[in-house]
C-alpha cells in the first residue's frame, strides 16, 4: 500500500503531511511496527519526548508524528515520509488495522457442537467444535462462538459478540453487542456467599444476574461474579484485562479501563471513565467516583473521590503518596538522627 494511500484514508485525521512539499516521497508500506524496530518499507509513530530520538536512528520508511514542526523538519531530512496529527497513538491503531484483520470464521455450525433444541440461534452465526449451548439460551446475529465454549441455561449473547475457547458463560448472564469475551474467562459464576455460624459456613445461593453491556472486552481468565439478589453489571465499553477478579454485586461505570490481577471484592460501585492500573485491591462496598485513577498496586479501602488519583497501600491521594515515598526511602538516616537525638537528651 502507498504511503499516500494512507494518508488519504485519514484525511479528517490527518493535520500536515510530508507529501504537500515533497510528492514524490511517496514509499510503499507493507506493515507496522514499533518505531525502535523498524525496517524499510514499514510504518511506525511517535509520542512522547521518550521516543522523539528515534526520529535520528530508525529505519522506518514513515512516521506518524505530532503536531511540531521541529519533529517534520527531522523526519523530512532524513528523507522519512510522515503524517502529523494531534493523537499519533490513535492514528497509528487505525492504520494497524489496515494491515491485520482478527481471524474472523464464516458462518457455520460444527458437527461436533452439542445445542439444546429450546436455544434460539441468530443469523449468521459460528458455532466451534465441542461447544456446549444449554436450554433456553439466546445467540444474536452474527456471533461468533469458538471451540469449547460452555453456555449455561437462560444465558443471552448479543448480536457480533465473539466468545473465545473454552470460556464459560454461566447462567442469568446477559452479555451485550459487540462484546469479546477471551479464553478462559469466567462470565456469572456464583459469588463468594456464605454466612458465618461460627461452626461453620452456610451457602447463600447467588440468584442474581451478571450483566455486560455492549461493547465490553474480558481478559483471559478473568472472573466476574453474580450476585445473591440483584445485579453484577459492567457499563458500556469498558475494558477489563486478564487475570481480573470482579466480586459479586460489583457496578462498573462505561468506558473504564482496568489493568491485569486487579481484585474487587462484592459491592463495589466504579464510575465512567476510571482507570484501574495492575494489581490494584478495592475493599467490599467501596465507591469510586468518574474519572478516578490508582496507579499500579493501589490498595483502595475508602471512598476515592471523582477525578482523584491515588496511589499505595493504604491508597492515599498520588502527591501526598510521592512526599510519603521520598521519606521512606530516607527513614534508616532519620532513624539513626532519632536515636542520636534521643542520646543527647538523656545525657542533659
Amino acid at each position: 500500500m502507498k504511503f499516500s494511500e494512507i494518508a488519504s484514508k485519514f484525511s479528517d485525521t490527518i493535520k500536515a503531511h510530508s507529501l504537500t512539499t515533497n510528492p514524490e516521497q511517496d514509499p510503499e508500506i507493507t506493515g507496522v511496527v514499533a518505531i525502535d524496530e523498524a525496517i524499510e518499507g514499514t510504518i511506525s509513530y511517535v509520542e512522547g519526548a521518550k521516543f522523539v530520538s528515534f526520529i535520528n536512528s530508525t529505519n522506518a520508511s514513515a512516521l506518524i508524528l505530532p503536531l511540531d514542526e521541529k519533529l517534520h523538519t527531522q523526519a523530512t531530512e532524513r528523507g522519512i515520509a510522515w503524517l502529523g496529527t494531534t493523537e499519533p497513538r490513535l492514528l497509528f491503531a487505525k492504520v494497524i488495522a489496515l494491515f491485520y484483520q482478527p481471524y474472523r470464521p464464516s458462518a457455520e455450525i460444527h458437527p461436533t457442537a452439542v445445542i439444546h433444541p429450546t436455544a434460539k440461534i441468530g443469523k449468521n452465526v459460528y458455532i466451534g467444535a465441542h461447544v456446549v449451548i444449554q436450554p433456553g439460551v439466546e445467540i444474536g446475529n452474527s456471533a461468533i462462538i469458538h471451540p469449547n465454549v460452555v453456555i449455561y441455561p437462560g444465558a443471552k449473547i448479543g448480536d457480533r459478540t465473539t466468545l473465545h475457547a473454552n470460556c464459560t458463560i454461566h447462567e442469568r448472564t446477559r452479555i451485550g453487542s459487540d462484546c469479546v469475551i477471551h479464553s478462559s474467562a469466567v462470565i456469572g459464576a456464583e459469588g463468594f456467599g456464605f454466612v458465618d455460624t461460627r461452626t461453620s459456613w452456610v451457602k447463600i445461593e447467588q440468584s442474581g444476574y451478571t450483566v455486560l453491556e455492549d461493547g465490553v472486552e474480558v481478559g483471559c481468565n478473568t472472573a466476574i461474579d453474580r450476585p445473591a439478589v440483584g445485579e453484577t453489571r459492567v457499563g458500556r465499553n469498558t475494558k477489563i484485562d486478564n487475570l481480573v477478579q470482579i466480586g459479586h454485586g460489583c457496578e462498573i461505570g462505561t468506558g473504564c479501563a482496568i489493568a491485569g490481577q486487579t481484585g474487587m471484592a462484592g459491592g463495589v460501585k466504579v464510575g465512567n471513565r476510571v482507570i484501574l492500573a495492575g494489581q490494584t485491591g478495592i475493599a467490599n462496598q467501596v465507591k469510586i467516583g468518574d474519572g478516578a485513577i490508582a496507579s499500579a498496586q493501589a490498595g483502595i479501602h475508602n471512598n476515592v473521590a471523582p477525578g482523584e488519583i491515588v496511589s499505595g497501600s493504604p491508597a492515599m491521594p498520588h502527591k501526598l503518596y510521592l512526599k510519603v515515598s521520598a521519606i521512606y526511602s530516607r527513614l534508616p538516616d532519620i532513624y539513626q538522627s532519632v536515636k542520636q537525638l534521643q542520646r543527647q537528651l538523656g545525657q542533659k
